[in-house]
């Protein structure tokens, strides 16, 4: 797969899974309008434009690094060539997943609807699952210990302080044979 393939299929993930999730469904369970009861609390209309306001550039940033430096897709279907580690990758392993439930919480947030919450756990359990089941044996299967690598440096849901400063796999160097004592010391 070329880059310009993986963009075309990048895009079109990208509107039939979050695009759908973090806006379609939302949109359908709320019309995008506050709930009759009135708004939550200003300080909770500002936390969920946050949300909203990160992540969805969070979302679009990390599509973008499966084209550029993964040369694939996010979906299974057309995985990348290369482990992505770069970008907010080197902070938390799924910002994707982190991206489209605070793009969900926020609207919940935003529209004082207890029911964008609930939506938001479930969309959130269903990542976890979807994760821990398929997502995690399959990069290990194929990328091997650069995975493990990754995986032992960067968590996958709560975000890094600090960038994870290896961004290329470094393969550890094959052990060298024993010869024997140096006969020259």
């Amino acid at each position: 797969m070329n880059r310009g393939q993986a963009a075309v299929g990048s895009a079109v993930f990208f509107a039939v899974a979050p695009a759908m999730v973090a806006g379609a469904v939302p949109w359908l369970i709320t019309r995008w309008e506050v709930a009759e009861s009135g708004h939550y609390p200003v300080p909770w209309t500002v936390a969920g434009w946050a949300l909203v306001v990160a992540g969805v550039p969070l979302l679009l940033h990390a599509f973008g690094r499966f084209v550029v430096e993964g040369i694939g897709t996010p979906a299974p279907v057309a995985p990348t060539e290369k482990l992505v580690v770069g970008g907010a990758y080197r902070f938390v392993r799924n910002p994707m997943y982190v991206a489209v439930v605070s793009t969900i919480l926020g609207q919940a947030l935003i529209l004082a609807r207890p029911s964008l919450l609930v939506y938001a756990g479930v969309i959130a359990l269903a990542f976890v699952t979807f994760v821990t089941v398929y997502e995690q044996p399959t990069l290990r299967e194929q990328f091997g210990a650069e995975y493990d690598e990754y995986r032992r440096h960067v968590p996958g849901w709560l975000p890094r302080l600090t960038p994870w400063p290896r961004t290329q796999y470094q393969p550890p160097a094959p052990p060298q044979p024993y010869l024997g004592p140096n006969p020259r010391r």
